[in-house]
């Protein structure tokens, strides 16, 4: 579950009336909006508190959110159905806190922009510019039916460009929009009131487009000038251990079947099983609705998926207490529910769910094709005489991404065992170099099958593929992905490596 919710932003956002702005002057919007909002009383505000009730996908929960308005630091904890969370910017790197109490670093360039504007939001850099440089820019006018929008368009240093858009009438700020890897997010405010000598939305309705999924925040408390401690923006301490290995043993050998070049393994789920898993670097825990339904688990709400396809699909959340693999034990898992029986069809044996990153996160895991077995080692003890080269990796999100080239071409490239292919070339980075020319791609294929059905590409050969400085693969068959949505319109990424 994500924690990517606009509540520090809401506080921020508020427009001056349209008799006291400068049509055409974004920076004249924006220093007035300060005075429509409260004027000086911003200035001596050196942190924020939000609390608000989350709905989304007919699950409910609440986020808090903490702002130090002078540094952009910010952090967030949510609860929201069965999971938990947060995330948060320490002045530095952005961080992630999953269901089990991980932390992961952000280091992917969408995760490091998304934090900037966050960072840009939360440090009230429109006001006071000195916090956080900036392109400010006009964005023109815009009608919705007879409402009349001004519309200022915003680049943070080291983010990426953001909307807002102010409605003539009111003078408030209506929505901002922002665009993050794949896809546009609307964000609209409404329901203003006074707090703390402010004005600020306490209504807050974010979307992709499809209402069904829309996430809606009513906000129940604002305060400004609270005492947040400095431990707050940092990423938290790991938590205990969830995962062991039987007898104390630090290693433990899981047998699998290479099917359609996917990699599959048995596991135990609640003591029962085995159930067949595809084992994917780049997935969460998934189990499909009939495994679901076989052990009795509380699946709840219907929140928006999106996969290899172009369409989204419905899933849920319901958590299991135990997962076995060899003799390794994971422990009070959150797992989505999702369908398979397209991917099932395809594949041409049931697929019963999904387990990886879960798994790779905890151990250290070798997987040995020819001898068609995983080994996964408890950490630490992964012996050091291992034949191989070290690659550099970081996480865009819960994918592996390392740094590569394309024919000399440079880029930042998946890792993800859940591709059948050698290369898929995401359609944005195969654009900007004209790939599709240069290769002569003619031949147009489904080059895969995934949440979200089928995914299309052109076939082609390219010369070489390096990752980091000590792998080459030459002549790799590469499919240029023809995909208009879903997770191949990747603007950050070159490719994925599987």
């Amino acid at each position: 579950m994500s924690a990517r919710w606009p509540l520090a932003v809401a506080l921020t956002l508020a427009t001056a009336p349209p008799d006291v702005a400068s049509a055409g002057d974004p920076r004249a919007v924006l220093d007035r909006a300060k005075q429509a909002t409260g004027g000086a009383r911003w200035d001596g505000v050196q942190t924020t508190y939000t609390r608000a009730r989350l709905k989304a996908g007919g699950l409910e929960g609440v986020v808090e959110t903490w702002a130090d308005v002078r540094r952009g630091r910010y952090a967030r904890r949510y609860t929201f159905g069965p999971a938990k969370g947060g995330d948060g910017y320490d002045g530095t790197t952005a961080w992630t806190q999953d269901d089990s109490g991980q932390v992961r670093l952000e280091e992917g360039a969408n995760a490091r922009e998304g934090a900037a504007d966050e960072a840009y939001r939360a440090a009230l850099a429109h006001w006071f510019p000195e916090r956080w440089p900036a392109s400010i820019e006009d964005g023109g006018e815009r009608r919705e039916g007879d409402r009349r929008f001004d519309v200022v368009r915003i680049t943070p240093r080291g983010g990426r460009p953001f909307e807002l858009w102010v409605d003539a009438a009111s003078g408030l700020v209506d929505r901002f929009s922002e665009k993050d890897e794949s896809r546009v997010r609307t964000t609209f405010l409404s329901d203003y009131r006074e707090t703390d000598g402010v004005r600020v939305p306490f209504r807050v309705r974010e979307t992709t487009g499809d209402p069904k999924y829309d996430a809606v925040f009513t906000v129940e408390r604002v305060s400004l000038g609270e005492r947040v401690e400095e431990a707050r923006f940092s990423p938290p301490p790991p938590p205990p251990p969830d995962f062991a290995i039987a007898g104390g043993a630090t290693s433990t050998r899981v047998p699998f079947e290479l099917l359609n070049n996917h990699v599959y393994v048995d596991v135990r789920l609640n003591g029962r099983g085995p159930f067949r898993l595809l084992c994917d670097t780049g997935g969460g825990n998934i189990v499909t609705p009939a495994v679901a339904k076989e052990l009795g688990l509380d699946v709840q709400g219907a929140l928006e998926v999106r996969g290899a396809g172009e369409e989204s699909q419905d899933l849920g959340l319901t958590r299991i207490a135990t997962v076995e693999a060899g003799g390794a034990t994971l422990r009070d898992q959150l797992f989505n529910v999702v369908s398979f029986d397209e991917l099932s069809a395809v594949e041409g044996v049931p697929v019963q769910g999904l387990v990886g990153y879960e798994i790779f996160k905890r151990f250290v895991v070798t997987i040995d094709y020819p001898g068609r077995q995983l080994v996964l080692y408890a950490p630490g003890t992964f012996p050091g005489d291992a034949a191989g080269v070290e690659l550099p990796f970081r996480f865009d999100q819960h994918v592996p991404e390392v740094d590569g080239a394309l024919d000399g071409i440079r880029g930042t490239f998946w890792l993800d065992t859940g591709s059948r292919g050698a290369l898929s070339v995401m359609g944005a980075f195969a654009e900007r170099h004209g790939l599709a020319k240069r290769y002569g791609a003619r031949i147009e294929a489904v080059t895969g099958w995934g949440i979200g059905g089928a995914a299309r590409s052109l076939l082609a050969r390219a010369n070489r593929l390096t990752l980091g400085d000590a792998v080459a693969i030459d002549a790799p068959v590469v499919d240029i992905s023809l995909q208009e949505r879903g997770g191949s319109v990747n603007q950050y990424v070159a490719g994925v490596v599987g």
